[in-house]
């Protein structure tokens, strides 16, 4: 009996790893185009309950597609309008407040004098807080997500395509060649469910914490409240960094504005607002939604935003969600894998079915 063969697992790891650069990579050159298509997926699973809402009430063939259609434009209209409305703000604001965040520079130093701190060492500290700066890096993400939503056209023809093409979909996952894809159905099910819950989940609670956000804002007496919570909103989609990208833009006008003690207090009421509602409550009702584990949603950020910018950013949960289900959920080796990414250990190890109980289904899972 001739003895098999293998490759080395290292080959394996380093084949997986160049394959895996040269796919970012072409992602990364075609961003442009792959960005908006990957925008429009996220949109269709968002929309695709009102379709299937309507195919069970025996509506007519064309409001299937109408109806998703139009409600994908009017979000991405109004996402549109928010947003240039914002970065035009902050390029107004960043010029306004240039001569008193130079008083405040003046102040620190006397300060620092005052307390036998050298005047060099302060200067440099202190300039790297040009509220130009920070206010050119909050414009740049705006202004990059509206150069995405710039190609409407691409995305408005896409979505329009997969709208069309959703009830022939639809027939072919629930059809009986699909049994011998049952793995990857279920999947792909998986990842429809669980973008749909994220997504509906992280749109509720950031639409909680930006009002929040912009009572307390008001209340303080910060300038422009109402696009501060407009940005936390934003911001409650890019995981794990995303509260502080929205915290530092009204904590340093607090700081112009009031002093250190407004900056202090908005400090105080982000992290008082955002902790109990992110930390402790969101997670409840998210549950397995996600699947992935902290250290993987951090390094998930960085690399969607690298390859696809703020756009990346924001999506960075569905999009790790997708590569989840097409490389490891479809494959049903890779459980082990899956233990990893999730932070969890697999069910199957820990708990058995009873001798005399059903056995596992080969039925695959009802796509949405």
């Amino acid at each position: 009996m001739t003895e098999q063969r293998r490759i080395p697992r290292a080959l394996v790891v380093l084949l997986c790893a160049a394959g895996a650069v040269v796919t970012l990579a072409g992602i990364r050159e075609a961003g442009s185009i792959i960005g908006p298509v990957l925008l429009a997926l996220v949109l269709v699973l968002a929309v695709s309950p009102v379709r299937t809402w309507l195919e069970r009430r025996g509506a007519p063939g064309w409001t299937l597609v109408a109806a998703p259609l139009t409600l994908v434009l009017l979000l991405l209209l109004s996402l549109i309008a928010v947003l240039a409305l914002s970065a035009a703000q902050l390029t107004t604001l960043a010029s306004t407040y240039g001569q008193q965040f130079d008083q405040f520079v003046v102040q620190v130093q006397q300060f620092a004098e005052r307390l036998g701190i050298g005047g060099k060492e302060v200067n440099q500290a202190i300039r790297t807080l040009d509220p130009g700066k920070v206010f050119g890096l909050v414009s740049g993400f705006a202004s990059g997500l509206l150069g995405v939503f710039s190609s409407l056209v691409i995305i408005v023809i896409v979505v329009l395509a997969m709208c069309l093409d959703a009830r022939a979909v639809t027939r072919i996952l629930s059809s009986d060649m699909a049994r011998e894809r049952s793995e990857l159905v279920g999947a792909l099910g998986d990842f429809a469910h669980n973008t749909r819950r994220y997504l509906i989940v992280s749109t509720v609670f950031g639409l909680i914490c930006s009002v929040l956000d912009a009572i307390a804002l008001w209340v303080l007496g910060v300038p422009l409240p109402i696009l501060w919570g407009v940005l936390a909103l934003f911001t409650n989609y890019v995981p794990n960094i995303g509260f502080v990208i929205g915290l530092i833009p009204p904590a340093l006008l607090g700081l112009l504005q009031g002093g250190p003690k407004t900056m202090i207090l908005v400090i105080v009421c982000y992290i008082a607002i955002n902790f109990v509602i992110q930390s402790l409550i969101q997670p409840k009702f998210l549950g397995d939604a996600v699947g992935l584990s902290t250290t993987v949603t951090m390094m998930s950020l960085l690399l969607w935003a690298f390859v696809l910018g703020p756009l990346g950013a924001l999506l960075a949960i569905p999009l790790s969600l997708l590569v989840r289900a097409l490389l490891v959920d479809s494959d049903p080796r890779g459980q082990w894998a899956a233990a990893f990414i999730s932070g969890r250990a697999p069910q199957d190890a820990v708990a058995k079915a009873p001798p005399d109980g059903p056995g596992p289904s080969n039925k695959p899972a009802k796509p949405s």
